[in-house]
C-alpha cells in the first residue's frame, strides 16, 4: 500500500526516528530521513530501504540554518510539498544526570547549546517548512517533548519530581509552548500541530536502563503524525491520553 504522502523526520539516524521513520513508511508514506550526519542518516536509509520502505536520506542539522533553508529547497524542488513533519531531532545536556536539579548553576553556554537543538532549530525547521506544509490537503506537524516539560506534574507530590534536568526540561516546555502558540496561529487551516511525549524510551539520550523499546515509543508521534482532518490540534499526549501542559 503507497500513497503520494511526504513525511521528514529530524533525527532519524538512530532511536526513536528511525523507529517512526519505519513506521510512517510501513504505512506507504514517503520518509525523508534527517540526520546531520550523512554517513551516519545514508545508512540507516540503506537499512529501512532493505526492508522495501520507501525512504531517502536529507541532510539537516536543525542547528544550522543554511542546512535547514537548503533542505527546505530541496523538498519544495522534489515534491513541491511536505504532509507530515516529525520535529525529533534533539539532545540532552551530558552536564545534567536525569535525577538532578541544575538550575542554579548549569552554564549559559550549556543551556544555550541545549535550547539551540531542542527549541531553536525546532522553531526554524517548522517555520522554513510551513508554507510546503502549507500546500498539503492536510498537514501534520508532531514536536517530540517530555513528560518532563510538563510543568502540571513538577509539583513536589508528583512522580516525576526527582527528575529536574533543568536545560531538557525547560527546552521541553518551550516546544509545548510553541505547539499551543503555532496551533493557534494556524487554527483556519488545516495543519494539526500536536506534542508527543515518547516515554521513558531505550536511546543513546534515554539510557540503557528505559524500560521502552524505541518501536514502542515512536507510535505516539506516528498516530499525531497520521491524524485525519478532523484530528485535535494543540495537544499533549502519550499514547491516547492527553497530558497536561
Amino acid at each position: 500500500m503507497t500513497s503520494n504522502k511526504v513525511a521528514l523526520v529530524t533525527g532519524a539516524n538512530k532511536g526513536l526516528g528511525l523507529a517512526a521513520s519505519r513506521h510512517l513508511a510501513q504505512q506507504g508514506i514517503t520518509v525523508l530521513m534527517g540526520s546531520r550526519n550523512a554517513a551516519k542518516g545514508k545508512a540507516a536509509v540503506k537499512l529501512l530501504q532493505q526492508e522495501g520502505l520507501a525512504v531517502e536520506f536529507i541532510q539537516i542539522d536543525v542547528t544550522k540554518s543554511e542546512q535547514i533553508r537548503k533542505a527546505a529547497a530541496e523538498i519544495k524542488k522534489r515534491f513541491g510539498k511536505l504532509d507530515i513533519l516529525v520535529n525529533n531531532a534533539g539532545m540532552v545536556s551530558k552536564e545534567e544526570p536525569l535525577v538532578s536539579n541544575s538550575a542554579g548553576e548549569i552554564k549559559p553556554r550549556e543551556l544555550r547549546k541545549v535550547f539551540d537543538a531542542n527549541f531553536f532549530g525546532l522553531v526554524e525547521v517548522t517555520q522554513a517548512l510551513l508554507p510546503l506544509i502549507k500546500k498539503s490537503g492536510s498537514g501534520n506537524i508532531v514536536n517530540i517533548s517530555s513528560i518532563l516539560g510538563s510543568l502540571a506534574l513538577q509539583s513536589k507530590d508528583s512522580e516525576m519530581a526527582a527528575f529536574k534536568p533543568f536545560a531538557y526540561d525547560a527546552s521541553k516546555t518551550a516546544v509545548n509552548a510553541f505547539t499551543v502558540h503555532l496551533a493557534a496561529a494556524l487554527k483556519d487551516t488545516t495543519i494539526k500541530v500536536n506534542s508527543a511525549h515518547p516515554g521513558w524510551v531505550r536511546t543513546d539520550m534515554g539510557g540503557p536502563q528505559a524500560p521502552i523499546m524505541p518501536e514502542e515509543g515512536a507510535k505516539t508521534a506516528v498516530r499525531l503524525a497520521t491524524l485525519g482532518p478532523d484530528g485535535p490540534t494543540g495537544k499533549f499526549y502519550y499514547g491516547d491520553d492527553e497530558l497536561p501542559w
